[in-house]
């Protein structure tokens, strides 16, 4: 069958014309024929999935219906489904299986979604390429010699070519906002605390948050509002405001509406494609009726040094327990004492970039540099979030590029540890000051995607949401799909 929209599959599995199981046997079908090249999978259960789809099934056979009851998703494989591989696309996890659902996992379960596979992802987030998986890249299904953008690489290339409706991934930095930018889909980071982070494979604990990805920002806003929510298990969750809105997802106005323009943002380094793009879909903000006001983020300049600050800090006491005695590869490594079998584990189960991180937050946090590196950070941290507060107070949204470039090639800036770093350049402010960004197909740059996004308010998550429906209706960019 021809892959189809959410919209359309909702339609078919009323009428009885589609099955949820088909769906997933599609969808698996898809993965076979074309994951050889995109490498965007590392792990399917096809038994547990068709099981799941089959209680989807009698559920809509007794009437049920739902926003994504029957539809197939795919998970990033650092979030728990239980008794399925969870690597984090790490070889110190190899043989770990999940021994419980994450909460946004066992919310879709109880919403009648079928997971269908897990995804490839930089190791335990940390990338903005997608090439510092364990288990090889990910590739960019527009170009598959370019990257798809990371650390949600493989949920975002199995939703552009057609694996499935929608994927979870997990945001730190940008990590569903770039590869949604560079794959020509709608991601959103939520408001921290917005989704429960339990089950979620910590990288840098008050940065991640997970986040949906889909092609139109009514089915990420379908997928968001099954799973929002407090949670018992994470004291740092929170409820939605205006949850209710999500689905049926109906457009704002764009009348009216103050769209602030960050200036430091739109600066040297921006592509002149990028910029083309953006200032495309401006105008047709413009045109409905909004107002494009100029804004100042003057602390933005420290984002980049603040947030990789503290990152890493963050990613060397969270991946301190992967110590080869509760996870991963003691059993493969030969040491005679504890110190040793953890160094040698280490070694081994590490990539490249996480060992840089690691040493690199250790070092922040040692006696005598906590101070001057990472207590500066949450210094400079407020200092942003303070920024952004005072530009809610001239405008309601703030719209921005997601990236400085469109997708670059395999290995450009694997070399360069800094270039790969500056990629997120413009996705770093929103985790920092713990808000809700939103990005979207904006145009193309030479063939290639280019994303906006839209930041608001502390849980204004369903407005930007609504704003960016309305967008898309007046738009195409995101009804286009690469071939393969």
């Amino acid at each position: 069958m021809a892959w189809a929209t959410p919209n359309s599959m909702r339609e078919g599995l009323a009428a009885g014309d589609l099955s949820a199981e088909g769906l997933v046997q599609a969808g698996l079908a898809r993965i076979q024929r074309l994951d050889g090249r995109l490498e965007a999978v590392l792990s399917t259960d096809a038994p547990r999935s068709l099981e799941q789809a089959r209680i989807a099934d009698a559920r809509l056979a007794g009437g049920e219906r739902g926003p994504v009851l029957g539809l197939p998703v795919v998970l990033k494989d650092n979030l728990h489904w239980k008794g399925t591989p969870c690597t984090s696309g790490s070889r110190i996890l190899a043989g770990y299986r999940a021994p419980y659902d994450a909460t946004v996992v066992a919310r879709l379960l109880q919403a009648g979604a079928v997971p269908l596979a897990k995804a490839n992802m930089d190791e335990f987030a940390m990338g903005s390429s997608g090439e510092f998986s364990a288990f090889g890249p990910a590739r960019n299904p527009w170009d598959t010699a370019r990257v798809p953008g990371g650390s949600s690489s493989g949920s975002a290339v199995s939703v552009a070519a057609g694996y499935a409706p929608f994927a979870l991934g997990s945001d730190t930095g940008g990590s569903v906002r770039l590869p949604a930018s560079f794959c020509n889909l709608t991601a959103l980071r939520p408001t921290y605390g917005v989704l429960s982070r339990y089950g979620v494979t910590a990288m840098a604990s008050s940065l991640d948050q997970v986040g949906p990805i889909a092609r139109t920002a009514e089915d990420v806003a379908a997928l968001l509002g099954v799973m929002a929510g407090a949670d018992p298990l994470d004291a740092t969750s929170v409820d939605l405001p205006r949850q209710e809105a999500l689905w049926p997802l109906r457009a704002a106005t764009l009348k009216g509406l103050r769209v602030g323009l960050p200036r430091e943002y739109f600066g040297e380094g921006l592509e002149a494609g990028v910029r083309e793009a953006i200032e495309g879909a401006l105008q047709r903000f413009k045109d409905a009726g909004a107002e494009l006001v100029e804004v100042d983020l003057p602390h933005t300049r420290y984002a980049i040094d603040a947030y990789y600050l503290v990152c890493t800090s963050e990613v060397s006491s969270n991946l301190s327990r992967f110590d080869g005695l509760r996870y991963g590869l003691s059993e493969r490594v030969e040491g005679q004492t504890l110190a040793e079998l953890m160094a040698l584990t280490r070694n081994a189960g590490f990539g490249a970039e996480a060992k840089r991180r690691i040493l690199l937050g250790t070092f922040c946090l040692s006696k005598g540099h906590y101070d001057a590196f990472y207590l500066k950070a949450l210094k400079v941290r407020t200092l942003i979030r303070q920024d952004f507060l005072k530009a809610f107070e001239q405008v309601d949204v703030l719209a921005t590029p997601v990236s400085p470039t469109v997708a670059f090639p395999l290995g450009a800036k694997l070399d360069d540890p800094l270039a790969m770093h500056l990629a997120d350049v413009y996705a770093v402010g929103a985790p920092l000051a713990g808000l809700p960004a939103l990005a979207f197909p904006a145009g193309f740059s030479a063939g290639l995607p280019v994303g906006m996004q839209l930041m608001g308010p502390a849980l204004s998550d369903v407005r930007l949401l609504e704003l960016v429906q309305a967008f898309q209706e007046r738009t195409d960019y995101h009804l286009r799909t690469p071939e393969l």
